[in-house]
């Protein structure tokens, strides 16, 4: 959903979005926002700052009350100070104008990609077992054991960092989408940043950590788990 009080823009980015599969609604202010949130599954909305009647911010504020709904904001103004307050507030991104529609739909589909991640059943997620190369994940338990049987100790951020690899093997996340996984298993935040983490993690379960096969880096991208995973 588009909620911008500027006709040309709400038709322009209709249009364009249209042309890439997606469903668009718009909403000129926030009565007209919360109407369309009533009778519509809304995945994604695409939120001015300077709006008649309750802005931006006030709105935003209102969504997270009671919504985890994406949320990107949009903004003419450049100051960091408003970034900051709409991201502290619960927006997921934020967008000045006036911005390159091409840019606009990479975030769109990256703020849906996170919040796909994050929407995984919990029970999905924290049970069961994972088995990779030999190697036993237990989600129950938080225990990795290596293909001789043996206990191996992780810290709950490498667990959770492993457990996050294994859940989406063969896809590239990025180091965002490892940090919101890792939060959607209501685990301990890391103290440390990704990289760090990922290189301690390769010494405990890679042959030749400088040479990683299971835990691979894509440049500009992230990180991939290229073993093949299975579901117990």
């Amino acid at each position: 959903m588009i909620v911008d009080d500027d006709e040309q823009i709400c038709s322009l980015l209709s249009k364009f979005l249209s042309r890439y599969d997606y469903r668009v609604t718009t909403a000129r202010d926030g009565k007209q926002m919360f109407r369309a949130l009533e009778v519509s599954a809304i995945d994604l909305i695409i939120l001015d700052l300077m709006l008649p009647g309750d802005d931006g911010f006030d709105l935003c504020r209102k969504i997270r009350a009671n919504s985890s709904v994406p949320i990107i904001m949009l903004t003419a103004m450049r100051e960091d100070t408003d970034r900051i307050i709409g991201l502290e507030l619960g927006a997921d991104d934020y967008l000045g104008k006036p911005f390159n529609t091409r840019e606009l739909l990479a975030r769109v589909k990256a703020v849906l990609r996170r919040s796909a991640l994050r929407q995984r059943p919990p029970e999905e997620i924290m049970s069961g077992t994972l088995g990779f190369d030999g190697w036993r994940i237990d989600l129950t338990k938080r225990e990795l054991r290596n293909p001789e049987g043996a206990l191996v100790q992780l810290t709950g951020g490498e667990f959770d960092l492993l457990a996050a690899f294994a859940d989406h093997a063969g896809r590239v996340l990025t180091r965002d989408q490892l940090l919101d996984i890792a939060r959607g298993r209501a685990s301990e935040v890391f103290d440390r940043s990704i990289d760090v983490q990922v290189s301690r993690l390769r010494r405990k379960i890679e042959v030749d950590p400088k040479e990683p096969l299971l835990i691979k880096t894509v440049r500009s991208g992230g990180y991939i788990f290229s073993a093949n995973v299975t579901r117990f």
